[in-house]
């Protein structure tokens, strides 16, 4: 079902502080399927998990393709407490899965036939901005909502400069 299209210039309508991961695999080897589709397998599971669960802080998500080869999942989270909380969780499938590739790490059994990373970032309020061009709620509006962008300026500068009331008057003057 495709999102609803707003027309006309949005911005996101992020407030604080905006925690940014960035997750995914590289297959090294496209022969080695028994490898790398488990991998891919385990990303959705835990997307599962974390879409049934909205306590666990996942705000959004947008899954993309840098390459035949390579393939990440851009998520949006509440706070990097609720990232590292659920990282961490015993009862999350993320701790299953890390153990696993923990287990055949130490027993020599990885092969080097997919590769996975991640990168997290947490963008301090006033250093991110975002504009959407007739676009339905997508990336960090999907994750915080979505307003017109005159109410957050209409020149970059204004955005970057806007402040929530969630930061602290002291932050706000300087």
């Amino acid at each position: 079902m495709p999102s609803r299209i707003v027309e006309g210039r949005t911005t996101a309508d992020a407030e604080g502080d905006v925690v940014v991961l960035l997750i995914g695999m590289r297959v090294n080897h496209f022969w080695a399927v028994h490898q790398w589709v488990p991998v891919m397998l385990a990303m959705f599971r835990m997307l599962a998990e974390l879409a049934r669960d909205r306590s666990r802080g996942l705000l959004g998500r947008v899954l993309l393709t840098a390459s035949p080869r390579t393939y990440y999942v851009v998520q949006y989270w509440e706070s990097k407490e609720k990232l590292y909380a659920y990282a961490t969780a015993p009862d999350a499938f993320h701790h299953r899965v890390w153990a696993l590739i923990n287990r055949r790490e130490r027993a020599g059994k990885v092969r080097g036939h997919v590769g996975i990373w991640h990168e997290t970032y947490v963008v301090p309020e006033g250093a991110y901005e975002s504009v959407y061009g007739d676009m339905p709620a997508f990336g960090l509006a999907a994750a915080h909502g979505q307003v017109p962008l005159e109410k957050r300026g209409r020149y970059a500068k204004d955005r970057f400069a806007h402040r929530s009331a969630r930061t602290p008057a002291t932050e706000r003057t300087g």
